[in-house]
């Protein structure tokens, strides 16, 4: 049992910094964009599918170690599960946002870029002031 706690344990870890790479990332390609059209197919093609995945791994390996536990929830549980909760709300509304994008505007990617640079910095911010909790711990 203490094996397996420690895989997890080891894998949520890396998920952690997986989602701040994935979230950097589509920072990185949002600033770079410059067609509506590319930027929504990138995302929809390869960071949307892969950032879920590595989300969904940061949450099942949560899942996992909390059974380890027997449900013993703690501060740092709760806090964590209210951080995926908000994870998932800010990226459906970023990803509603852009669902609703006219390419036929003309500036419409220069109207959501601000909106959506600051939600993956908020989301970027969350992450990484409670991986740096977590490590200090």
């Amino acid at each position: 049992m203490n094996e397996m706690y420690n895989m997890a344990l080891s894998l949520h870890s890396w998920s952690a910094v997986a989602v701040l790479v994935m979230i950097f990332i589509n920072l990185y390609i949002l600033i770079s964009a410059k067609e509506l059209a590319k930027y929504k197919r990138v995302n929809s093609l390869y960071l949307i599918p892969l950032q879920i995945t590595v989300l969904g791994a940061l949450l099942f390996t949560g899942i996992v170690m909390m059974a380890a536990k027997h449900l013993h929830f703690s501060v740092e549980n709760i806090i964590m599960i209210i951080l995926g909760v908000v994870l998932i709300v800010l990226e459906a509304k970023r990803l509603k946002a852009l669902k609703y994008l006219s390419t036929k505007k003309e500036h419409a990617l220069e109207v959501y870029k601000p909106y959506a640079r600051t939600i993956l910095q908020v989301e970027f911010g969350l992450v990484l002031l409670m991986s740096l909790w977590m490590w200090f711990v």
